[in-house]
């Protein structure tokens, strides 16, 4: 008796477990868009925020070798990590002898001199990320 009611027994999990399965299977299969946009929501709250940086310069014009001043935030920039000013020249970007590090909270502040006379385009870089172009002029 006690092996007929094990086998029994065997028998009912056996078949629930079976039953379950096919209903977990015919959920899935009705509803994938659902447990993929979980699936794509939880990916994207796992990685980190898009790293970014501003820049604004505190003049608009300056004489050739004037100091002026360019500053800023970043975003998902490491702070001590150092952010570079590069100025385009004949088309091509050209990273000039000013860096400054990222401060604890995501500003810097770079003193900057320009001797090429006529309207600059500049930009701040880290690695890949830039900020948007700006100009200054240099009479």
């Amino acid at each position: 008796m006690v092996s007929k009611r094990r086998s029994l027994r065997i028998a009912v999990v056996g078949t629930l477990g079976a039953a379950s399965l096919a209903l977990a299977g015919t959920a899935m299969a009705a509803t994938p868009a659902t447990h993929t946009a979980s699936a794509v929501a939880a990916t994207q709250k796992a990685q980190p925020a898009k790293a970014s940086i501003t820049a604004k310069p505190s003049v608009s014009s300056v004489r050739a070798w004037q100091l002026f001043r360019v500053t800023g935030k970043t975003t998902g920039i490491k702070a001590g990590s150092k952010v570079t000013l590069q100025q385009k020249q004949h088309g091509k970007w050209v990273s000039l002898p000013a860096s400054v590090p990222v401060l604890h909270n995501g500003s810097y502040s770079l003193g900057v001199k320009l001797g090429l006379k006529g309207k600059n385009d500049l930009r701040i870089v880290n690695g890949s990320t830039a900020s948007p172009v700006f100009n200054v002029t240099v009479r």
